[in-house]
């Protein structure tokens, strides 16, 4: 079977629109897979039927990519993993068969966008052609799943409607640094979010430990015995912990854009935002080359220049089209959502000349909606929502002192998010009244024993997952770090770089690392 030309073509299409809107060798394991629990064994043991991906989109986007030659179905686990007899749940899976012969083939690819909250359904198709010219889709099945509460799987994971979302009421303390937050706010949006879910104890069920549970019960159900997998940004925390739980049912694993490990919450909230100030700074200095900048020719005074456009949208929105304004959490959103890869930045210069020259918002608030997820016809996936619900079960919960004194600090590594307002009373924990503890613990995914060797990819100038945590998650599995030069938050699933593309299709299909010291060039 082979990608359709028409099809190979459409989905280029869509590439680009997001790109521009977004802009020694190792040892195979020879144990045996652990074994599940007799009580979990109906869910190990069920076979996928896969058919057509009709009713699998959750917007018009969706829709156009999820067509032949892919195909979905939908895997049962159980809600509660400690009360599998109980409520179950439906995992949204979507397939690109292998497109070799059918001896050649090796098994599935399992793969994760990040976020937490992305959908594997999505990025599976824009995989496909970001790998078309390398035998990882000729060896491998392409499997993206939509982890439990996200997009296509249900039940999932819903707190605000489309309408609120495009006023921007769909921030949280977790995403934004905007806003005042009062114990009745956070009490409201747990409600909300349960109401909107199916129930407190769905919203409860959507850690990163048992999605990562889902996926060893995936791997079975797709005929795999041993897993491979493919992880950027958060998905490098999900293929960690199912690591850490599963380390004999992994064949390969493949870590780009790594989260470390052992960073806890308020740590790596920094790590990050200094990540995106030092980004920033890169593009105001590529903004102060032209006469035109809207940030000025000096760009030392760039942060204070941009605050001065968006500190005074927190009061009053600016017009940004179809009866839509943009607001401060809106357009840092959409200037961040450009400061992950460089190729992205002429757009958020231009959007933000637009909101200085005219006044309007229109070009930001496009880049932010299409990096959270809305589609032309005004209908939002479920990213921000999941994105909540499964911080929430992950990440360690912080009382309003501890919430206030974080803001500060991210405000002093990261001002060009300054709101220039007092945050003492005024800041919570979005968490703080969930209905369950956090289950992921920190650090997590240290000194596991009986994984075969893994490839890790770390930018150095990644603004999102600092180049520092490849090498600590090196030393918590094991494995080789592969390093390449350029400015964006991973590489390994777009198939931009053939050094990067030649190294992960011998990982993958031969199970060799690259030298030490090798390094691709963006």
């Amino acid at each position: 079977m082979r990608v359709p030309k028409t099809y190979t073509r459409r989905l280029l299409t869509a590439t680009a629109v997001i790109l521009l809107l977004l802009a020694g060798a190792p040892f195979a394991s020879t144990q045996s897979a652990q074994k599940p629990a007799a009580e979990l064994e109906r869910f190990y043991n069920q076979e996928l039927t896969f058919g057509s991906c009709q009713g699998f989109a959750t917007t018009a986007i969706e829709a156009q990519l999820y067509v032949d030659p892919f195909e979905c179905s939908r895997l049962e686990v159980p809600l509660n993993y400690n009360q599998p007899e109980g409520e179950t749940m439906q995992i949204a899976v979507l397939r690109l068969p292998a497109q070799d012969e059918p001896d050649q083939r090796i098994g599935s690819l399992v793969l994760n966008p990040g976020g937490p909250g992305g959908s594997g359904l999505f990025t599976t198709p824009l995989t496909a052609v970001g790998l078309k010219e390398t035998p990882i889709i000729q060896r491998f099945d392409l499997v993206g799943f939509d982890p439990r509460g996200v997009g296509a799987s249900t039940p999932a994971i819903s707190c605000f409607t489309d309408a609120e979302s495009d006023r921007g009421e769909n921030q949280t303390t977790l995403l934004g640094t905007s806003g005042e937050w009062t114990a009745d706010d956070t009490r409201e949006l747990m409600e909300q979010c349960a109401e909107g879910s199916g129930g407190e104890q769905v919203l409860a069920a959507v850690g990163t430990r048992n999605a990562a549970r889902d996926m060893d019960v995936l791997r079975a159900a797709l005929g795999d015995e041993k897993l491979t997998f493919a992880g950027q940004s958060y998905g490098t925390r999900l293929g960690a912990v199912y690591a850490e739980m599963f380390p004999q049912n992994v064949r390969a694993m493949v870590f780009d854009g790594v989260i470390d490990p052992r960073q806890g919450s308020a740590e790596r909230r920094l790590s990050l935002h200094a990540g995106f100030q030092r980004s920033f700074d890169l593009m105001a200095e590529f903004c102060a080359q032209s006469p035109n900048c809207p940030l000025g020719n000096d760009p030392e005074q760039a942060t204070a220049v941009f605050q001065t456009l968006v500190q005074p949208l927190i009061d009053n929105p600016v017009p940004a089209g179809n009866g839509r304004t943009l607001n401060f959490f809106q357009a840092t959103g959409g200037v961040g959502a450009g400061l992950y890869t460089a190729e992205a930045w002429p757009q958020v210069i231009d959007g933000i000349a637009q909101l200085k020259t005219e006044g309007r918002g229109d070009q930001l608030l496009t880049i932010n909606d299409n990096f959270i997820g809305r589609d032309p016809n005004g209908l939002w996936n479920n990213f921000i929502d999941a994105n909540l619900a499964i911080n929430c079960n992950d990440e360690e919960r912080r009382t309003p002192e501890q919430e206030a004194d974080l803001r500060r600090q991210i405000f002093d590594v990261n001002p060009f998010l300054d709101t220039g307002r007092d945050v003492e009373g005024v800041t919570r924990d979005a968490c703080e009244f969930w209905p369950s503890e956090p289950t992921l613990g920190f650090p997590y995914a240290q000194d596991v024993e009986g994984l075969p060797d893994t490839l890790i990819i770390s930018i150095t100038g990644d603004p999102a997952t600092p180049y520092g945590a490849g090498a600590s998650l090196a030393e918590a599995l094991g494995g080789t770090v592969l390093t390449v030069e350029g400015e964006r938050h991973t590489v390994a699933m777009e198939g931009i770089s053939p050094c990067v593309n030649a190294i992960v299709a011998d990982y993958l299909i031969n199970l060799e690392l690259p030298a030490e010291g090798d390094r691709c060039v963006l």
